[in-house]
């Protein structure tokens, strides 16, 4: 159906303009860290005033810690729903059936970098108590739900630390470098191209 010019324009609704948001959140914490961000670069990533960001969600803390919330709950659906999808998958098969699953996650650079902020702020006494439940989380999955052993759970989290700590540092951006190069296949041999499409995608 096609509106007429005296046909009212239909509004967003609440939660779609809270998604907005958050999702516009994510990338600009993602990329300047709690600290660097600001309420007001986010209202402009969402297209949104200043004011309505801080209506929504009261303080900068409460927003970044709607994000974490946010990155954790799609972090960890993404997990379940391997498991979901895949019940008599053996021992074997399905460490790499989540890891492959976390692959997919690259692409939200945003996502991972937001979860990374959060994960160095232990000091703080909410976000840092906040970052270390979700933490806890993810590894209650791993050892619980997903049947990881301790050294699987171990490699997995350490896998994907590193991965996320490539994708920060723009790595990919160095990619001509055989040493960086070989690091990076390492790292994520079946995701390396994602990596690499991530540098060239993203602003200097």
């Amino acid at each position: 159906m096609t509106l007429s010019k005296s046909d009212p324009v239909p509004r967003m609704r609440a939660e779609d303009r809270r998604e907005l948001v958050l999702e516009a959140a994510t990338a600009v914490f993602g990329e300047r860290g709690y600290f660097g961000a600001t309420t007001d670069g986010i209202a402009k990533a969402a297209g949104v005033s200043q004011p309505y960001v801080v209506r929504m969600f009261g303080t900068k803390e409460a927003l970044f810690l709607a994000v974490l919330e946010r990155a954790l709950d799609r972090l960890m659906s993404t997990f379940r729903g391997v498991v979901a999808d895949n019940p008599d998958a053996d021992p074997e098969t399905l460490p790499k059936l989540i890891g492959q699953a976390y692959g997919e996650l690259l692409a939200d650079r945003g996502l991972l970098l937001s979860l990374m902020h959060a994960f160095v702020l232990g000091t703080d006494p909410v976000i840092g108590k906040a970052a270390r439940t979700g933490f806890r989380e993810v590894y209650d999955f791993l050892r619980g739900e997903a049947r990881f052993t301790a050294d699987e759970a171990n490699e997995f989290l350490a896998s994907g630390m590193l991965i996320n700590t490539l994708i920060g540092l723009r790595m990919a951006d160095e990619i001509d470098d055989p040493r960086v190069r070989d690091l990076i296949l390492c790292a994520a041999p079946t995701k390396s191209d994602v990596l690499v499409d991530l540098a060239r995608e993203l602003p200097a």
